[in-house]
């Protein structure tokens, strides 16, 4: 399986090639030269596996050039019941992702599916994890070290530092806008007393963070220098280990592959539903992939009406579910390049066009830059939007139909799952958080505390280390320098 640039000017690469960087030299973001396909057969044969094995079929077809043994061991360390042993009560940890049935009526089925049991309470750890085996695997094999460059708007930098804490030859430089987190987020990350971690709180928004470290990756020569990788969601090894828990919640889902499910997906940076419009191209029998956003609603403005316009830092919204506080989707580039049928050179002008205007549109009206906004259904996107309001509703809705506590991003996924219920198919919303995580919005809709799994009563106690900047890439690359050595 060879991989190429959305940008198409960068030369095909493996997985392991692509493996331990972000962008591709071109600043675009790799994708597989085509999908590979899942049929009928192999999903009656892959019902009852676990988690594990499931990975294991599901990443061969795109790290084709791992031995398989070596790919078996390393996703058989990662699933591990040990790794994900934060179920809540009635949920069994060696399902990984398991399954609960959140409401029923008229035909229709609303499912939680639980991502949440890792280490860091977040989705992030069901692709985290695995990267962390991945990059120690690979570095190991080439004698060499990676110093991870990323950006979070909460969930993805605790996930990152606690796969990374610990491993051989590999630094984190975590980015995350200053403040702008919950006290738990904030205290997960920056608690962490590894010397190999190195948390940087900047003077600005997610957006500001992300545009750094596109900045630094843009610059091959101190990339290559300093041996920069990155673990955002930008890195290909992420999004397709997330491809992985679309198969398990379809297959949990359902009795046999003539049915259809769809997914709700709480988006802010594209990745997470990047990963299910791929299970879907693959073969998976997806009805609809519903993006679901909160205020910063750049995605559900595109989904309904064909505009992609990029917000301002000063235009982007803090909200009570920070985690979307996004603005500039990274993964979106990777579905407008199929949606475009891989046109690289149009890809190229439209993403100019962000850079240079804000953005771009598709709607096929007068003065627009094209009519693919047409082609949207065809992927079976849909789109909604969940405000505050609406969150800390369903929060409470949901607790007092159903005695089931959801976090604020999991909550703007249900209230956006409910507009597109469909009789017959099963709607999986995707769990984001446990809702320990968010504890302030918890308080506020049910007067109470979330609670909170052992381990984690006092976390925002604890000693904290990290450092405050500017958004500045000059100094961040000299921050960079200075404590790699390079």
């Amino acid at each position: 399986m060879q991989y190429l640039s959305t940008r198409g000017q960068s030369p095909a690469q493996s997985f392991s090639q692509i493996l331990l960087g972000g962008l591709a030299p071109d600043g675009g973001l790799y994708l597989p030269v085509e999908y590979p396909k899942v049929s009928s057969a192999e999903l009656d044969a892959w019902r009852k596996m676990s988690y594990a094995d499931l990975a294991v079929e599901v990443l061969k077809k795109f790290a084709t050039d791992i031995p398989e043994a070596d790919l078996k061991a390393l996703v058989h360390k990662t699933y591990t019941a040990d790794v994900y042993r934060n179920a809540r009560a009635g949920e069994e940890a060696s399902q990984i992702t398991p399954l609960r049935v959140l409401e029923e009526a008229n035909g229709t089925k609303v499912v939680l599916q639980a991502l949440s049991n890792g280490p860091t309470l977040a989705f992030k750890d069901m692709a985290m994890q695995l990267l962390g085996n991945l990059f120690e695997y690979a570095l190991a094999k080439q004698h060499a070290e990676l110093n991870i460059f990323g950006a979070t708007s909460g969930d993805t930098g605790s996930a990152a530092e606690y796969a990374m804490r610990g491993k051989k030859g590999i630094r984190v430089f975590m980015l995350s806008p200053h403040k702008k987190m919950s006290a738990f987020q904030t205290a997960q990350m920056f608690s962490l007393q590894d010397p190999n971690i190195f948390n940087i709180a900047v003077e600005g928004v997610f957006d500001d963070c992300q545009d750094m470290v596109k900045a630094v990756s843009n610059d091959l020569e101190f990339k290559t220098r300093q041996k920069i990788g990155t673990v955002n969601s930008i890195n290909w090894a992420r999004v397709v280990a997330q491809v992985v828990y679309y198969f398990r919640g379809y297959l949990s889902a359902t009795t046999s592959s003539d049915q259809k499910v769809s997914f709700t997906v709480p988006s802010g940076n594209f990745g997470n539903i990047c990963a299910g419009h791929i299970a879907r191209m693959m073969g998976l029998p997806i009805d609809k992939l519903v993006v679901a956003t909160n205020e910063n609603d750049v995605l559900d403005e595109f989904f309904r009406t064909g505009v992609y316009r990029v917000r301002k830092s000063a235009e982007t919204y803090h909200t009570t579910s920070p985690s979307m506080d996004i603005s500039k989707a990274s993964n979106f580039e990777r579905f407008i390049y199929d949606l475009l049928g891989r046109d690289a050179d149009r890809l190229r002008a439209l993403f100019r066009k962000v850079e240079t205007h804000g953005g771009f549109d598709l709607s096929g009206k007068p003065g627009s830059d094209g009519d693919e906004f047409a082609k949207v259904a065809q992927y079976g996107f849909v789109s909604g939007k969940s405000v505050h309001s609406d969150r800390v509703a369903t929060i409470r809705d949901v607790h007092a139909k159903y005695g089931v506590t959801i976090d604020t991003h999991t909550a703007d996924g249900v209230k956006v799952a409910r507009e597109y219920l469909t009789p017959g198919i099963p709607m999986l919303v995707l769990e984001t958080a446990l809702p320990a995580k968010f504890n302030e919005t918890i308080r506020e809709a049910l007067g109470r505390d979330a609670e909170r799994p052992a381990g984690f009563e006092n976390i925002e106690s604890l000693p904290q280390r990290y450092e405050v900047m500017p958004a500045d890439v000059e100094k961040m690359k000299a921050f960079i320098a200075k404590h790699t050595g390079l």
